[in-house]
C-alpha cells in the first residue's frame, strides 16, 4: 500500500472518532451540565525503513485525546427547592463515591430516606467537607449564593464547591461525574455563586454540531475517494509495466 493510502487511512481512523463524539455531544445537549467535547489531532512521523532510501517518511494524522469545553451552559429556572446550578466557570459540586470524591455540575439533588442530601444516583453530596442533613420537619431549605444551606433560617452547612487550576486532571466518569486523575488539590471556588431553583444546561451548540456531523462525513468520502484514487493509480502503473516487460 503506497504512502498517501497509509495517511488516509489514518485520517479515516480520527474521523470515526470524531463522528462518536461530536453524536456524543448532539445526544447530550440537553443533559443537565454536561460539557461539549471534542477531538484533539496531531502528527506522527513515520520512521522510513533502513533499507528503502527512495521513500521518504511519512506524516499520520494521530488521536491525541479528547478537549473539553468547561464554559458556563444557560442557566434554567426550575423552581425546586434543590435544584442548584453554579454560576462561574471551571467551578463544581463535590459529590463522595465509593471511590473516593467526584466533581459534577449537575446540581439536580434529591434526599435519601435518611434525609441527606443526594444526587440521583444516590452518592452523598458533600457540604464542609461531610455529608450533609436534611430535616423535613424544619421546613423548606433555602440556598445562599456562597452555597451556604439552611433551614427556618439557620445555617446547616456549606455545600463544598471546588475549582481545579488546570481542568486537563479531571477525567470524565459516567452520570455528568469527573474524577481527579492527579494529585492536584482542589481549592474553594469562593467566586462562584450558587443559585438555588435553577439547573445548568448543556453547553452544546446543536447548530455547530450537527453542521460538523455533515462536515466530518464529506471529510471521509473524500478520503476514501483518495485512496481509491491512488490504488487505482497504483494497479494501473503495474498492468503498464506488464505490457512493456
Amino acid at each position: 500500500m503506497e504512502n498517501a493510502a497509509y495517511i488516509g487511512l489514518s485520517r479515516q481512523m480520527t474521523l470515526r472518532r470524531e463522528l462518536d463524539i461530536v453524536a456524543n455531544n448532539v445526544a447530550n445537549a440537553d443533559t443537565t451540565g454536561f460539557k461539549v467535547e471534542q477531538l484533539m489531532v496531531g502528527t506522527e512521523i513515520g520512521e522510513r525503513a533502513r533499507n528503502d532510501a527512495i521513500r521518504p517518511s511519512a506524516s499520520f494524522v494521530l488521536d491525541k485525546g479528547v478537549g473539553r469545553d468547561f464554559g458556563q451552559g444557560a442557566l434554567k429556572q426550575t423552581g425546586r427547592d434543590l435544584d442548584f446550578a453554579i454560576e462561574g466557570e471551571g467551578a463544581f459540586f463535590t459529590v463522595q463515591t465509593p471511590t473516593g470524591p467526584a466533581y459534577t455540575r449537575d446540581g439536580s439533588f434529591v434526599t435519601d430516606p435518611e434525609g441527606r442530601l443526594t444526587t440521583k444516583q444516590g452518592l452523598l453530596v458533600m457540604a464542609d467537607g461531610a455529608e450533609l442533613d436534611l430535616d423535613p420537619q424544619r421546613g423548606p431549605v433555602s440556598v445562599a449564593h456562597d452555597g451556604t444551606v439552611s433551614q427556618q433560617g439557620q445555617p446547616i452547612g456549606r455545600l463544598t464547591v471546588v475549582r481545579f487550576d488546570d481542568l486537563s486532571v479531571l477525567q470524565k466518569s459516567g452520570d455528568g461525574l469527573y474524577r481527579n486523575t492527579s494529585g492536584a488539590e482542589p481549592m474553594e471556588a469562593t467566586d462562584a455563586q450558587v443559585r438555588q431553583g435553577t439547573l445548568e444546561g448543556s453547553n452544546v451548540n446543536t447548530l455547530m454540531e450537527i453542521t460538523n456531523l455533515i462536515e466530518i462525513n464529506r471529510a471521509y468520502e473524500r478520503v476514501t475517494k483518495m485512496i481509491e484514487n491512488t490504488n487505482d493509480l497504483s494497479r494501473r502503473s503495474i498492468e503498464r509495466l506488464g505490457r512493456v516487460s
